[in-house]
């Protein structure tokens, strides 16, 4: 059996970390054992899904390197999603209610009030074809509701193991609106029928709604694939993501200069017994993934892990694989490979590096507020700058000529002086910033400092 997934995000909006954990989890499933990787877009809500999200859902899996082997849009089904809807009316087990949303509200608490689950009472299947007459003549439209069985649905999860849904303890679910469009759950099923889907994988939200899909994949004559519902993401404290989701999206990540192999690293090992460690590719965390390294508990979204992956990611890139990328920030056109081998482990992102292109290549510096002590400090250590082209060296004879005259030592002595020349606190080595920065630059820098 070849294996084969579905990843079917809603163009509705972005796709964020929650949305890419479930396509990389798919990915390194079907990868890691020569499967085919589909790309569903669930575009069945027609008012609210766009051609830029669509557009934008692809280019984050690209960017992301998790490419496709087969794509097709729920939209340009209509017709099959319909044949499907008529052979289960024909069976029985769809069928039209009539009931507003007010009206069910009000059952459902009067069912609660009596210490009853708060399931649909299937008070429309009374209805005689008379009532329902009067209903439409009243200009009421019916919903449509798929008539569950009230026995066990019931699957081995490839995450948590035994499964088992009392299909009596839940409501029939509504699988046509009024309207006449149709919601997520028989479409999703027909789809994975027409394509031979032989695994879902999807967030353990969807678990009870596996209970219902697997009779309508029966109902329809076939068999339900493999299923495995994963813990669902959370903050680094505990709470949800949902507030942070739009500033979590791949396009916010792309932009804000965070690599692809840093992302997928943590979302591909958090939740797992795997330490979180960065990766060189894909196929290396496809190698790596098994449904049995997968824990139950949620797992933990933690940016600060991001960033660490990030910068360990960034320290061991080589200028040619970032110089484009440097050309587009402010005086990036003018970095060089001893530029970027001197800053490159003290930022988390190659965006990071804008702020050390403007020391070594931009104009003056703001300059820090120092006291006067500082000052005289600075203006005699001004007095002692080398004659002549900065070297390597220059750093370690200067600042020894002025600790001899200053006797001045450990952060007072150097404190100063960098933050003099750098306007910053912290930083790469001196010795090569020095001469990045060069002689001139570093002499007017001193002497603006200077009483």
């Amino acid at each position: 059996m070849t294996v084969k997934v579905r990843f079917a995000p809603s163009p509705t909006g972005k796709l964020h970390v929650g949305n890419i954990r479930t396509a990389l989890v798919n990915w390194l499933f079907a990868k890691g054992r020569n499967g085919v990787f589909v790309l569903r877009i669930d575009d069945t809500d027609l008012e609210r899904s766009t051609k830029e999200n669509e557009d934008g859902i692809r280019t984050d899996l690209t960017w992301l390197g998790m490419t496709w082997d087969e794509t097709f849009k729920q939209s340009e089904k209509f017709d099959r999603y319909t044949a499907a809807a008529e052979e289960l009316k024909a069976k029985g087990l769809l069928y039209p209610c009539y009931e507003t949303p007010e009206e069910l509200e009000r059952r459902k608490k009067i069912a609660q009030s009596r210490g009853k689950p708060p399931v649909y009472d299937r008070a429309a299947l009374e209805l005689t074809d008379a009532d329902r007459k009067d209903l439409e003549t009243q200009g009421r439209k019916p919903h449509w509701r798929f008539k569950l069985s009230g026995g066990r649905a019931e699957w081995v999860d490839l995450v948590r193991g035994q499964q088992s849904i009392d299909t009596a303890s839940v409501s029939d679910p509504v699988l046509i609106r009024e309207d006449g469009s149709f919601l997520y759950t028989m479409p999703s099923v027909v789809d994975d029928i027409d394509a031979k889907i032989t695994h879902v994988i999807r967030g353990e939200d969807h678990v009870t709604n596996s209970g219902a899909q697997i009779e309508i994949f029966l109902a329809l004559g076939a068999k339900p694939p493999e299923m495995a519902h994963m813990p669902l993401l959370i903050g680094a404290d505990g709470q949800g993501l949902s507030k942070r989701l739009g500033s979590l999206s791949a396009q916010e990540l792309r932009n804000s200069g965070f690599e692809p192999m840093a992302i997928l690293s943590l979302l591909g090992k958090i939740g797992t017994s795997d330490p979180v460690e960065a990766r060189d590719s894909l196929q290396q965390l496809a190698l790596e993934f098994a449904f049995s390294k997968m824990g139950r508990a949620p797992a933990r979204f933690d940016e600060n892990e991001l960033n660490g992956l990030n910068s360990h990611i960034v320290r061991g890139l080589d200028f040619a694989s970032v110089q484009a990328r440097l050309a587009r920030l402010p005086y990036g056109d003018k970095a060089t490979p001893e530029f970027w081998d001197a800053v490159r482990g003290n930022i988390v992102t190659v965006p990071d590096a804008t702020l050390w292109l403007t020391v070594v290549y931009g104009g003056g510096l703001t300059g820090p507020e120092l006291d006067a002590v500082d000052q005289a400090f600075i203006g005699e250590a001004a007095k002692l700058f080398p004659a002549g082209d900065v070297t390597l060296e220059t750093w370690k004879v200067w600042v020894d000529a002025v600790k001899a005259k200053t006797g001045r030592k450990g952060k007072g002595l150097f404190m100063p002086l960098r933050r003099v020349l750098t306007d910053q606190e912290h930083g790469p080595e001196m010795d090569r910033m020095l001469v990045l920065i060069g002689g001139d630059k570093a002499r007017a820098r001193l002497v603006q400092a200077a009483p």
